[in-house]
């Protein structure tokens, strides 16, 4: 895969530019960039987390509406984005490994799979799978702490609201640092830890379905639109204008992609967050001492409380936030690949 593929000069001759490789980037303006716009992308996004996160948690379910009105009554504003500093400081060197690892993985991947004798398409579904595998794991050793951290302040509200999320951790924590500090010194360094296992066998599949997902829509919607625009002769052949998408084609395309791509992962792994959530901020007490839920304990409390559909609570927040997350970030992850292209004069010495 080279810059001068960048134009796809088939039949249907629409010139889509092609995929940007790990060593077509300049590195440092890669990483600063992407802490800087996935910095206000995360910001933007973080009340939906917010109200995702407490409806997994709440052993009743409760409409988004009704959850947002009892945070702005008793919380305010700042309530929606508890432990959003704590989730930002996480965020730049997480974003980093996430987008090395994916970079690195797709570029090294790719490569082998083409040589192999796969198609385009194949050989593309193939790399993205396993890039999306790869960097969730790597990301996953400072997500992992970061949101135990973050989701313990996200369902910490104001003593009035403890009838809608019971069994929270009844520490009180003034802030992440404080947090950090007290979940260290109760339950050590495996504390920080809770629900890493569950996380990656729920992260994994999830952005290896979803990067898969995500690159064949992409090529299905570009092949779709160019036979929509195409006419064939009598060989079978598209006859195309030359058309080279603008801009916003590129962007609605990338979302579009996005969004069928979180619509798929978010109902297969929307079980597997909910556990992972609850074993990250529910406790259980046992002779008078609050001790962290096994995996077995979350199961069988959700088994209670509506099997399946307990599963699914804050499927809908979940899957916006997913929808938005993706589109948003798929738009910014290619505009921010196109900002740190090397110039052609770089890339040719």
């Amino acid at each position: 895969m080279s810059l001068s593929a960048a134009e796809d000069d088939s039949g249907s001759e629409i010139h889509i530019p092609a995929d940007i490789d790990w060593h077509m980037l300049d590195k440092s303006k890669f990483f600063f960039l992407g802490a800087a716009l996935f910095s206000g992308v995360s910001a933007a996004l973080y009340p939906i987390v917010v109200l995702k996160t407490r409806q997994q948690v709440s052993s009743t379910q409760i409409s988004c509406i009704k959850m947002s009105f009892s945070i702005m009554r008793y919380e305010g504003l700042r309530g929606f984005y508890r432990g959003f500093g704590t989730s930002l400081m996480g965020t730049i060197p997480a974003r980093a490994l996430y987008m090395g690892a994916l970079e690195v993985t797709k570029s090294s991947v790719g490569s082998a799979t083409v040589s192999l004798g796969f198609s385009d398409t194949t050989a593309t579904a193939i790399a993205s799978a396993a890039a999306g595998l790869s960097s969730a794991m790597a990301a996953q050793l400072v997500w992992t702490p970061i949101d135990v951290v973050s989701q313990r302040l996200m369902v910490q509200g104001y003593n009035s609201s403890k009838d809608v999320i019971s069994n929270v951790n009844s520490c009180r924590y003034r802030n992440g640092l404080d947090a950090f500090r007290k979940i260290l010194y109760a339950d050590g360094p495996k504390g920080l830890y809770r629900g890493f296992g569950i996380s990656i066998v729920t992260y994994a599949p999830s952005n290896a379905v979803w990067w898969a997902s995500y690159s064949v829509a992409n090529k299905l919607i570009w092949g779709g639109f160019g036979c929509s625009m195409g006419k064939k002769d009598e060989n079978g052949v598209v006859a195309g204008s030359g058309f080279r998408p603008d801009s916003k084609a590129l962007v609605a395309v990338q979302g579009l992609s996005a969004a069928m791509a979180s619509g798929v992962s978010a109902l297969i792994t929307m079980p597997l967050d909910t556990i992972k959530t609850r074993l990250q901020v529910l406790d259980r007490e046992e002779n008078g001492v609050r001790k962290p839920l096994t995996l077995l304990q979350t199961v069988r409390n959700l088994v209670k409380e509506g099997g399946l559909a307990a599963c699914y609570r804050g499927l809908g927040p979940r899957w916006a936030s997913m929808s938005m997350s993706a589109t948003t970030m798929i738009t910014t992850y290619e505009f921010l690949k196109r900002l740190s292209t090397k110039s052609q004069e770089s890339l040719t010495s």
